[in-house]
């Protein structure tokens, strides 16, 4: 039972950390594809930039998700919020596998819905949509 509570705190932590940096990148302008290095001179993005061609099917599940994660996410932390310590680590596990249940219930991996969410951030168009469906 434990190592299930492990494994979900775990997971709490990972799907939070998506979930509020997608929340920030995505309600935010998009960012500049070049950057300035501290020396002026440009700096453009490597070849390491994820994939950016989504399938809209996809998209829809993945904000479905992100909808269902932040909700699930603010009412656990609400919750840890006011909970002694002894009980912070359950309600972690608790959190993570409820977030993990939502994305898996849309049909994603855990793994396809972060890797979404990041070309979401680097990638306007594909931000945009996700947007869209999340209204």
């Amino acid at each position: 039972m434990q190592s299930t509570t492990r494994f979900g705190a775990s997971r709490f932590g990972t799907l939070c950390a998506m979930t509020v940096t997608a929340a920030g990148f995505l309600f935010m302008p998009a960012a500049h594809a070049q950057q300035q290095s501290p020396s002026g001179s440009v700096i453009t993005p490597g070849p390491a930039t994820p994939p950016t061609n989504v399938p809209d099917k996809k998209l829809d599940a993945a904000a479905a998700a992100l909808k269902k994660v932040s909700v699930i996410k603010n009412k656990y932390d609400q919750q840890l919020a006011e909970a002694p310590v002894a009980e912070k680590e359950r309600l972690e596990g608790e959190a993570g596998d409820a977030m993990a249940k939502a994305v898996i219930d849309q049909g994603l991996s855990i793994e396809e819905y972060t890797t979404i969410l990041k070309v979401a951030q680097k990638n306007p168009v594909v931000r945009n949509k996700l947007l869209e469906r999340m209204k």
